[in-house]
């Protein structure tokens, strides 16, 4: 007999932001998260920290069970500040140290294992909290929160964000070229497209955003709206 008298509890309320990097979606989410007062979860910076600790532990890039067994162990967390989102591994800040290019070269090739997949998914899941969740990735909306109440795919050309990314890297003190970074962002979009697990790809229920001309302002602005239309306020 069911009781009829029990009331069922619904999961906090997530809004997932995909796309490829240099789109602006890192800089949304934490603005939103802000804004809303929310949590953050920033899913590449996930692949990020795993990538730096197989680079310090020179852990042999093709293990997939070594390294999917270092993923299962990770501890990660996220702390939005005015200047950015801060990562910490372990306790320690390694926001600058996950943010260069070899760390995110690291982070799409082992990003292809299906069990480093598995073995992060229950965390990103973990980060599912009330009041509610901004994620922000590459298949928040797809896999990791398909039931998200609200799902953003946002895009910009390739040339444009490797100049968003040459730009942020100067801002950091850290040099790079800008064309190996043009170069460095068509390969990893071949590779995150075509990957097997997880293709980079927005869900049928996305709102795709076209970055490219606009500030972060402006975008900023169209995701509150949307917030707004869907009653998460």
């Amino acid at each position: 007999m069911i009781d009829v008298g029990l009331k069922i509890q619904s999961s906090p309320a997530v809004i997932t932001i995909d796309g490829p990097s240099g789109t602006g979606k890192g800089t949304i989410a934490r603005a939103i998260s802000n804004w809303l007062g929310w949590h953050l979860l920033d899913s590449g910076a996930l692949y990020r920290v795993l990538g730096l600790v197989v680079r310090r532990d020179r852990l042999d890039i093709s293990d997939e069970d070594q390294i999917a067994s270092v993923a299962s162990n990770l501890d990660v967390s996220f702390v939005g500040v005015e200047e950015g989102t801060k990562v910490y591994h372990d306790g320690l800040d390694c926001t600058l140290a996950i943010r260069t290019e070899e760390c995110g070269i690291v982070a799409s090739r082992i990003a292809v294992f299906p069990a480093v997949r598995k073995a992060l998914l229950s965390k990103q899941h973990d980060f599912r909290l009330s009041p509610g969740l901004v994620a922000d990735g590459r298949d928040m909306g797809t896999v990791v929160f398909p039931d998200a109440d609200l799902q953003i795919f946002m895009t910009a050309s390739a040339e444009e964000r490797a100049r968003r990314r040459h730009n942020q890297l100067k801002g950091n003190e850290i040099c790079a070229s800008l064309a190996d970074l043009s170069r460095d962002i068509k390969e990893r979009d071949e590779r995150d497209v075509t990957r097997e697990q997880s293709p980079l790809k927005p869900s049928q229920a996305a709102v795709i955003l076209d970055t490219t001309a606009m500030s972060i302002e402006e975008v900023t602005d169209k995701v509150k709206i949307l917030v707004r239309k869907r009653g998460l306020t």
